[in-house]
């Protein structure tokens, strides 16, 4: 964030939640940049923004930060917890820290960026945004995914891509197993561009593309099958 005198502080410790969060809904593009201070886990901090703003969080948040977000840049210095991001729309959410569960859950486009870990179910039911983990991901991350792209840099958990639609899911560490109908899939030149573009967008720039494995849906149960019953 920029420094100097043009950044808004504002603190909670002084002003409500209710009173922060309605500042940041209403400003138009181009206010701030806003600089959140003692936000000692609010949850729904810095949800709705609609406007081209960056807003920077000191220190970690609770349920749902910058939740239906569109168009803004939120930066978490520090952990989030359960669904952060969730259902964001456009623009950027950045986590320094760690993410809980749920992260960027039902988003339809935007970025989420953790730099630490997040626990389970990441990136469930995605509809089209993008999401990189610099570290591992939980069990059961991008259950039902329908779009959009996962990436991470360390492990995965059990259970990933359980039943996913047509979601990406790109790892370089281990897979401790992968969910229903989902595979491992070719890695072809349009993945790899692809891959190497959302890399680049999470300050990536050392990782190595061919170091990943692409995981998606095997298209087994699109369809209800009787002999697929086990599989559901």
């Amino acid at each position: 964030m920029a420094g100097g005198s043009n950044v808004t502080v504002l603190d909670l410790e002084r002003e409500s939640l209710r009173a922060v969060n309605r500042r940041l809904q209403t400003v138009g593009a181009g206010a701030g940049p806003f600089r959140v201070s003692n936000p000692r886990g609010a949850h729904a901090l810095a949800c709705g923004l609609t406007a081209g703003i960056e807003v920077e969080i000191e220190g970690h948040t609770g349920y749902y930060c910058a939740g239906m977000n569109e168009a803004a840049r939120v930066t978490v210095k520090g952990n989030a917890g359960v669904g952060v991001a969730e259902n964001m729309m456009s623009g950027e959410v950045w986590v320094t820290g760690d993410a809980s569960q749920s992260a960027a859950a039902t988003a339809h486009g935007g970025l989420l960026v953790v730099e630490g870990n997040t626990a389970a179910r990441c990136g469930i039911s995605l509809k089209g945004g993008d999401i990189v983990v610099k570290g591992n991901v939980g069990h059961m991350s991008m259950f039902l995914a329908q779009a959009g792209n996962l990436v991470v840099l360390g492990d995965a958990g059990e259970s990933l891509g359980d039943s996913i639609y047509e979601a990406r899911i790109y790892v370089r560490g281990k897979v401790a197993s992968l969910g229903a109908d989902c595979i491992e899939k070719d890695m072809g030149e349009a993945h790899r561009a692809d891959l190497a573009a959302l890399l680049e967008r999470a300050g990536c720039v050392d990782a190595d593309v061919g170091a990943f494995r692409r995981y998606g849906s095997a298209r087994a149960l699109y369809h209800f099958k009787s002999e697929n019953l086990d599989s559901y």
